[in-house]
């Protein structure tokens, strides 16, 4: 790497870390842009719309006879309640009843920092390191009437904890707590939907900057670093990328070969961040300097594909049938068929939303259909092993008909970064 390139990503890196939320008020580095800015005055979840969700999961309980749902720290914690925690062998857990108020256990020297972070009730049930926490649990149950019915676990609770609990509650049997949490968070309100805009924003913006750096010399490590600092930089959160140059974009996740940016290079990246907990997900193949014959027509028909799969995206179409419609196209191009290669080896796309790969996905078999407020990737790649691979990512929600971009894909491999889509909620 030269010295230019250094002091660019030197500089990027310390503005990350001191300007969190806004974007540097002064140039990178000698001869460099500003970074663009990005509006960060947007909106976190609202007490009303978390109590909303609360009020529509007891609601789908109500349907599906689910007596309560008990939550572990994560994503579906966080959605119902805003708790952000972490999951460690002491019991922190949420439980949401089909009538009456939800209620966190927790240990006892941990209550302070729960509270800190309640945005509303007040029911905290405490449990000393010499105590069955799970005891609580039960208490808690019978507190609202619960003693008999059915109890629903996420598939992420881990067995400790749900045979914990179950041991305690001899007249009750537990079932999935899916058809609740994913009747909920896989149908994105238009306040999601705009946080998860403003994330593609910043990664989109993250890639124009990386584009005006590129430099002959530079490796994958100092490409990933510009795309994870950037978005920092410029307010996301939770930033990641990955880059991928010549053979080692031929495999998705690549290789652990180190491999330099030269003239002619393919580059294939991917990465994201979030905004208040929404997250964004973009790729991007782009060559360092000239395209030859074979890396344009790869790309252009990756592009095709991913067209094919956005205009199929209607609502009530089954999500696998895009996938289908895909891979039909691939093999009418001389690719495939199926997940052979050189052509398309994993799923055209995953739900994405406070996760980064959430239910549902297109992919083969797929039946769900799809509906208003669904947030999926559209992302059907190319691969040749031992040449290169093209994939070109963005995001779709579904509309009241079809489905609209949150970013615009490229128009061609010479303009390969896209535009940023207008909301459509």
């Amino acid at each position: 790497m030269n010295k230019r390139t250094f002091l660019k990503l030197s500089a990027l890196g310390m503005a990350a870390a001191s300007v969190p939320t806004v974007a540097l008020s002064a140039p990178v580095a000698k001869k460099d842009s500003k970074l663009p800015a990005v509006d960060m005055n947007v909106s976190p979840i609202s007490v009303k719309e978390r109590l909303g969700r609360i009020q529509k999961a007891q609601a789908v309980m109500a349907e599906q006879d689910i007596s309560a749902i008990v939550l572990e720290p994560g994503p579906a914690m966080d959605y119902f309640t805003g708790i952000q925690w972490w999951r460690s062998e002491r019991l922190v857990s949420v439980v949401i009843p089909r009538q009456g108020d939800i209620a966190i256990i927790c240990p006892f020297f941990e209550e302070s920092s729960i509270r800190e972070l309640l945005v509303f009730g007040d029911d905290v049930r405490l449990w000393q390191e010499d105590e069955n926490p799970y005891q609580r649990v039960k208490e808690v149950l019978a507190d609202r009437g619960v003693n008999s019915g059915k109890l629903g676990f996420e598939s992420s609770v881990r067995f400790f904890v749900l045979d914990g609990i179950m041991s305690l509650l001899p007249t009750m049997s537990y079932t999935s707590a899916e058809p609740v949490t994913l009747a909920c968070r896989m149908f994105k309100s238009p306040h999601e939907i705009a946080l998860m805009h403003k994330a593609s924003e910043v990664t989109l913006r993250a890639y124009e900057y990386l584009y005006s750096v590129l430099e002959a010399g530079m490796t994958q490590a100092d490409v990933k670093s510009v795309l994870v600092s950037t978005q920092s930089a410029l307010g996301g959160g939770g930033a990641w990328g990955m880059a991928l140059f010549d053979e080692a974009s031929a495999y998705p996740h690549g290789t652990k070969k180190s491999h330099t940016l030269k003239e002619g290079s393919i580059i294939l990246m991917d990465c994201g961040c979030n905004v208040h907990g929404y997250r964004s997900d973009i790729s991007r193949t782009l060559v360092f300097g000239e395209p030859s014959k074979q890396h344009r027509r790869v790309w252009d028909t990756v592009r095709q594909g991913q067209q094919i799969a956005f205009e199929a995206a209607q609502v009530g179409t089954p999500a696998g049938r895009i996938d289908d419609l895909v891979r039909q196209f691939y093999e009418r191009s001389g690719f495939g068929p199926d997940y052979k290669l050189p052509g398309l080896s994993h799923r055209t796309g995953h739900g994405i939303g406070m996760e980064g790969h959430e239910p549902i996905n297109f992919v083969r078999g797929e039946k769900t259909k799809l509906a208003k407020g669904m947030c999926l990737s559209n992302e059907p790649g190319i691969y040749l092993p031992g040449e290169f691979g093209v994939r070109i990512e963005d995001c779709i929600y579904m509309g009241e008909r079809q489905a609209h971009w949150f970013t615009e894909p490229p128009v061609s491999i010479d303009q390969p970064l896209g535009k940023l889509a207008t909301l459509k909620v």
